[in-house]
């Protein structure tokens, strides 16, 4: 389950301090905004436990949409470590958002030991 953004503040602070953060800008009254969410949370719990997802309301919160540039409902916003990573407006599929995701979030969280690495003799 996601949780919401209030302020701007909690905003910054949410995207310095979680390592894999997506953003879902949305407004009450976009229909595709509830469909596209369900499918995220879908995902995340599925494939990427560790990734926190957020809901800032770009009517309830138009200081955090405008500091972004967001400027339309659906918005996706990704962050890795701090740095935007990609972001995408209206339609998207969900292929698009796990080729952004992936590679990153298996870096960050994948705690297997590899077992391709080579050993050098010294």
């Amino acid at each position: 389950m996601n949780k919401t953004i209030i302020s701007l503040d909690q905003f910054n602070q949410t995207i310095r301090e979680k390592d894999a953060v997506i953003m879902y800008f949305s407004n009450n009254v976009c229909g595709a905004c509830d469909v596209l969410e369900d499918k995220l949370n879908e995902l995340l719990a599925k494939d990427y436990p560790k990734m926190e997802m957020y809901t800032v309301s770009t009517v309830n919160n138009a200081e955090i949409a405008g500091q972004n540039r967001i400027f339309a409902a659906p918005t996706i916003v990704i962050y890795f470590t701090g740095r935007e990573q990609a972001r995408f407006t209206r339609s998207v599929g969900m292929s698009q958002i796990i080729a952004v995701i992936d590679r990153p979030y298996q870096m960050i969280f994948d705690d297997s030991e590899t077992e391709d690495l080579i050993e050098y003799d010294k």
